[in-house]
């Protein structure tokens, strides 16, 4: 069990996941048509997209880069979080629209609803909502989730509107979690809770962790279904960086000594830190406000 003092800020937040992209072209047609994201800000040849003034996804170009293979570690998937079923629903639809064959599934996890789909470079992304707090279930220090049925065309028949697919633009969605392939969950526990201050939330038959902070169902989560055994990953196309916003510059100094202790190799900048979990997947963790001053 974590000590108290050794927990993750309760207001944590997660910021811009940054993918590294082959074909700048594709990909960004993919997440302003498909998924409904704008362009916030462009820097050193790369796209910051998201709705209104909120980044979610930074595509970075890397042309002389790989694809991963399916066995490595790496990215599961990016989760974008909507506000209310009918903002979910305009998103699922243009995103099933634009290619049919990049939906890959479709789940009531009891905590939310989520849909899944690929991008064209092979990355996962979800599409969620959150049911209300109040309805979560709670046993054992744990979110009880599931996996139920989510028929895709009766959920669209229920909450697809005229004025959500009007206003898909104007509805804010965030990084609601990021999900890790990992090479064996026992590590990323050691890593994520007893290491950086998550607590846990979930697990799953030893194949799948999901952690958070303040009571969240899961800001991160790892899995070893497609990578049990990985080792660090090499340079590729796909995650570049995943972003964790904390409230106060004090919390990232307790993050600081956290893994000062633990013998955790620091990129510092005095208001933010980087660093590298067991896979090589790589950490950026800064205070909000500094992050919504930048691209």
């Amino acid at each position: 069990m974590t000590a108290t003092q050794d927990l993750l800020s309760a207001d944590l937040t997660m910021g811009t996941v940054m993918l590294k992209v082959g074909n700048m072209k594709t990909m960004s047609d993919y997440y302003q048509t498909a998924l409904g994201l704008d362009i916030v800000a462009e820097a050193d040849g790369g796209q910051y997209l998201g709705r209104g003034t909120t980044p979610l996804v930074h595509l970075q170009p890397a042309g002389g880069l790989h694809l991963p293979g399916r066995g490595e570690a790496g990215l599961f998937h990016t989760a974008l979080l909507f506000q209310d079923q009918a903002s979910l629903a305009a998103t699922v639809a243009t995103a099933a629209q634009y290619n049919p064959q990049a939906f890959a599934g479709s789940a009531d996890h009891l905590v939310s609803e989520a849909f899944y789909f690929t991008d064209p470079e092979g990355n996962g992304i979800e599409l969620y909502w959150d049911r209300p707090r109040a309805a979560w279930s709670w046993k054992d220090g744990g979110v009880e989730m599931a996996s139920l049925s989510l028929p895709p065309q009766r959920y669209l028949e229920t909450h697809l509107s005229e004025a959500s697919v009007a206003g898909q633009r104007q509805a804010a969605a965030d990084v609601g979690h990021v999900h890790l392939q990992v090479g064996d969950v026992a590590t990323a526990e050691k890593f994520y809770v007893d290491t950086l201050g998550f607590e846990k939330t979930a697990g799953w038959h030893g194949q799948a962790l999901f952690v958070a902070a303040g009571g969240y169902h899961h800001h991160m989560a790892m899995n070893v279904w497609n990578s049990r055994g990985a080792g660090p990953r090499k340079d590729t196309l796909g995650l570049g960086e995943v972003l964790i916003q904390l409230p106060k510059l004090d919390d990232v100094g307790a993050l600081r000594e956290r893994l000062a202790r633990h013998r955790i190799a620091v990129a510092d900048t005095g208001e933010e830190i980087g660093f590298d979990d067991p896979w090589n997947n790589r950490i950026r963790v800064t205070v909000e406000a500094v992050q919504s001053e930048q691209p």
